[in-house]
């Protein structure tokens, strides 16, 4: 079952529209004509759309897409061009908003990037800023913004050594150079490659699949891996996290796993069945 809602600010621009599929909601950038270009109207209705399914219980993945063929092109440099270079600033202290909207969030849920053709500059920023990206043949990255001066403040310089490794982020930093889907793909910055026009249909796949899966155990395990990776200084802080965070999870879900699977579910490396009761429960939301 899918049902769409449009965000809308006061001027009655409908930037971005969301559409629910049982536990997926997915997020479509709906500024086709800018090639999806973010404007400050279309930032804070992409935050409040990321908000909403952060908030909703029901909802355990979400897939972000752009309409039209681009994912995003990034900043609306025209917009740019005709504000005071204060008002485009995040707070500093921001945990939150950034220019490109939901940019600055610790994302709690996972998300998937559902990318075609060009995802550049704060595009790729918030490509970036999602767990997966599922591209096409006709996806393109790259920080084209290096050429106008304008800088990566959506999480781009913090997030891409950590996902292609500091020599490869170097590379697409410093030249602005286009990454095209392959090399995206053979980097690491991309996680699937599929044809032309399936991206979308791939990461709903993805997501569904996600879903599925028994939510506090996988949640816990997300979380572990973005402390280890972004916040801890030490090994020994990283495990140490993983171990306390993941702990309280085997009251809930692990015991029941185990159980499911002395009764026949998952053995020799099956995922078949075996979510069933969980993903009955799921097909009724």
């Amino acid at each position: 079952m899918s049902n769409s809602q449009a965000m809308a600010d006061s001027s009655g621009s409908n930037y971005i529209e969301t559409e629910r599929r049982g536990p997926v909601v997915i997020i479509h950038l709906n500024r086709p004509e800018k090639r999806n270009a973010v404007n400050a109207k279309m930032a804070s209705q992409l935050t409040r759309a990321m908000d909403a399914f952060l908030n909703d219980d029901s909802a355990h993945v979400a897939v972000l897409h752009g309409r039209g063929g681009h994912f995003c092109a990034g900043a609306d440099l025209e917009e740019v061009s005709q504000r005071d270079p204060q008002q485009l600033l995040p707070d500093p202290e921001s945990r939150g908003t950034g220019p490109m909207g939901p940019s600055r969030m610790v994302l709690t849920k996972p998300v998937i990037a559902a990318v075609e053709g060009f995802a550049v500059a704060g595009g790729m920023e918030l490509a970036m800023m999602c767990d997966l990206r599922i591209v096409d043949h006709s996806a393109v990255f790259g920080v084209y913004c290096r050429r106008f001066g304008v800088p990566l403040i959506d999480g781009g310089t913090v997030r891409l050594p950590q996902l292609v490794g500091f020599s490869r982020a170097m590379d697409l930093i410093l030249t602005g150079r286009p990454c095209p889907a392959t090399e995206a793909y053979n980097i690491g910055l991309a996680n699937r490659l599929v044809q032309n026009g399936k991206a979308l249909e791939a990461a709903i796949d993805l997501a569904q699949q996600i879903a599925g899966y028994p939510q506090e155990c996988m949640i816990a395990d997300r979380q572990s891996a973005h402390h280890a990776t972004f916040d801890a200084k030490r090994f020994f802080d990283a495990v140490q996290f993983e171990y306390y965070n993941g702990s309280g999870v085997i009251n809930h879900e692990a015991i029941k796993g185990a159980q499911r699977f002395m009764e026949g579910a998952g053995k020799h490396g099956s995922f078949e069945n075996l979510n069933d009761s969980y993903k009955k429960k799921m097909s009724k939301l």
